[in-house]
């Protein structure tokens, strides 16, 4: 090969790898920066969007923080709400529970006045000592055991099991009495307290004969009445309630127009309550007043209703708050009277009875007082000052004041 083209062949290999490099150069020069900018800009359009993202997280996580931070307090007042109402309920339960003990013993003193177990009365050992004369002249009561003292069937009670004396016979030498004398005889004895038993046996004893007579029924309930009062003995005195008031509620049966009638099965229905429970003891309040009200209708000048009523009205005057929920609860209704109205019954009595008991007397110096008519109170208890204590009622009372 000549030389001349060797040197050309050189020449040709040092200009291509020359223009190569050029190229090289002017690509680094000119491409490589233009592609070098449009990636910022790529970035830089990136950014905003990424910070627009990142303000409306915040916003939306700040709504939602604060949404449950007043879901949260709404939570806690009514929280707080239900424990405040949760402690006023213990306490009014808490005052409840104090009230109901206070609440029966004073009914219980209302009605019929305290029960003294361990006291007999000498009426008591008397009736005792005759009863044991009768009873051990008896061949057999097995198919007595079935009816109460007085000869009438009555619901089954504790006191039934007791086996109580039946007297079936208190005389062994009966008079034989008409009606009319039996019951003119009854009533002078009852007029004297000391003969009050006297005047229960010789109805005891003609039980048989007039079980069925109107006049009868009512006055051997009362008689059961008047041994409730002469009894000391908590049994004895619930098993002369109970008999009472099952006489007094075949008298009304029978006689629902005779006033006499009603007031003693009243009476009896007040005597019967001191051995029930609380709820008992309202039930026989209402009825109380119920068959007062029908005796005054037709014994309008009975002054012994007018007493029992304004005994009534005090009473009922004088419930507590809570004792007046406690009806509310019970019943639906809530007993009402002032002592306005308890004050014109007592008057009532006077007016028809001037004089007719110290314990009248002494409620109506009580209605004064509340009414804050000091004169006459003062004038009402010189005049119970001036009565004998003739019934044990009246005594209890004196022993108050």
């Amino acid at each position: 090969m000549p030389l001349s083209k060797n040197k050309e062949m050189i020449l040709g290999i040092v200009v291509g790898t020359t223009g190569i490099s050029l190229l090289l150069l002017w690509f680094h020069k000119v491409r490589k920066p233009r592609t070098a900018m449009d990636l910022p800009k790529f970035l830089s359009l990136s950014n905003p969007f990424d910070s627009m993202t990142s303000q409306d997280e915040i916003h939306i996580g700040q709504g939602t923080a604060a949404a449950f931070q007043g879901r949260q307090l709404q939570i806690l007042e009514k929280l707080n709400e239900l424990l405040t109402n949760m402690e006023e309920l213990k306490e009014e339960i808490r005052v409840l529970k104090e009230a109901i003990p206070k609440l029966e013993e004073y009914i219980q003193g209302e009605l019929g006045g305290k029960i003294t177990v361990h006291k007999i009365s000498p009426q008591h050992r008397a009736r005792k000592r005759r009863l044991a004369t009768v009873q051990s002249s008896a061949t057999s009561n097995s198919s007595e055991e079935a009816e109460s003292e007085g000869g009438y069937v009555t619901a089954n009670t504790d006191t039934e099991e007791l086996s109580f004396p039946v007297p079936k016979a208190f005389n062994t030498h009966i008079e034989e009495l008409n009606l009319d004398a039996l019951i003119q005889t009854a009533d002078n004895l009852r007029m004297n307290e000391s003969s009050k038993m006297e005047s229960f046996e010789l109805l005891c004893d003609h039980k048989e004969k007039f079980r069925d007579e109107i006049e009868f029924i009512w006055r051997f309930a009362r008689a059961y009445g008047d041994m409730f009062e002469l009894s000391t003995n908590a049994q004895e005195k619930k098993h002369y309630a109970n008999i009472g008031k099952t006489l007094g509620e075949k008298a009304i049966t029978r006689a629902p127009m005779n006033g006499h009638c009603h007031l003693w099965y009243a009476v009896l229905c007040g005597y019967v309550s001191e051995f029930e429970g609380l709820q008992n003891k309202i039930n026989y309040g209402y009825r109380f007043k119920e068959h007062l009200d029908k005796a005054i209708e037709f014994l309008p000048e009975e002054p012994f209703l007018y007493y029992l009523k304004g005994r009534y009205c005090y009473t009922v005057s004088k419930l507590s708050w809570i004792e007046r929920k406690m009806a509310a609860t019970l019943f639906g209704k809530i007993p009402s009277s002032t002592v306005h109205e308890a004050l014109q019954n007592f008057l009532k009595v006077e007016e028809l009875h001037p004089g007719f008991s110290k314990s009248n007397y002494m409620y109506l110096a009580k209605c004064y007082i509340d009414l804050e008519q000091t004169d006459d109170a003062v004038k009402f208890l010189n005049l119970a000052v001036l009565l004998p204590c003739v019934t044990k009622e009246a005594s209890v009372f004196s022993v108050l004041f």
